[in-house]
């Protein structure tokens, strides 16, 4: 599913250099949960932006679904992100002016599916979610929790290889938070690839695997090492 071997990413800002990443590596295999945490300024947040194809690396390999990436172009790797990975952020990311149900749906327009396809499809998303009675509800009229909901909605109606959730919980009380939880769990159940950054060590130690990113580095986790 995912294999980085040595990823290095720098930033230069004004004069200073960052190694935001140092030579870091990662296997996740197909099925896996797995949880990325680290603090502020470790190097997640670059971590997760090359594992979704958001950003390259400087060195190192990173093959998804045995796939070379580092070599692809920006059209490439569009379609990678569309097609590949469902991604679920803190923030939601819904679109305001549409619906519960048009934002589960705007990926599968990209994708160009049938009509008939991105219903069935959408519905089948919702339900997952128990949101189907919210689908013509707009995101200014649903809580947070159930913003989030529909965000995870939108990730896996496209049938991804790999659901990245960055800090999905982070907005949310404690009750809530125990919620999402829940459906990743069962999304996982089902056979879904999870990859969750956090910096919350409750939300880490939810994961059958966990591991720590400080400095940059990758290192594997257990419950005492969990930065």
């Amino acid at each position: 599913m995912i294999s980085l071997k040595d990823i290095c990413k720098t930033y230069r800002i004004g004069t200073e250099v960052v190694h935001a990443l140092d030579h870091a590596s990662l296997e996740v295999e197909d099925g896996e949960f797995v949880s990325i945490i680290g603090p502020s300024g470790s190097g997640k947040s670059t971590l997760m932006n090359i594992i979704g194809c958001l950003d390259i690396a400087d060195s190192g390999e990173y093959l998804l679904d045995g796939i070379p990436i580092e070599d692809y172009s920006e059209n490439e790797l569009a379609t990678v992100r569309n097609k590949k990975i469902g991604f679920v952020f803190q923030s939601f990311n819904l679109i305001n002016k549409l619906t519960a149900y048009e934002n589960v749906e705007l990926p599968l327009i990209y994708q160009k599916l049938k009509k008939s396809e991105r219903k069935a499809r959408v519905r089948a998303a919702l339900e997952k979610v128990d949101l189907v009675k919210r689908a013509e509800h707009f995101p200014t009229e649903l809580s947070g929790g159930q913003q989030q909901r529909v965000a995870i909605a939108r990730a896996i109606a496209t049938h991804p290889s790999l659901i990245l959730a960055d800090e999905p919980t982070g907005n949310l009380d404690s009750k809530t938070s125990k919620e999402i939880m829940d459906i990743f769990h069962d999304l996982n159940s089902q056979g879904n690839t999870i990859v969750l950054i956090t910096h919350d060590r409750n939300v880490a130690k939810q994961a059958k695997r966990s591991v720590n990113i400080l400095d940059g580095r990758v290192s594997e986790a257990t419950d005492d090492s969990i930065v």
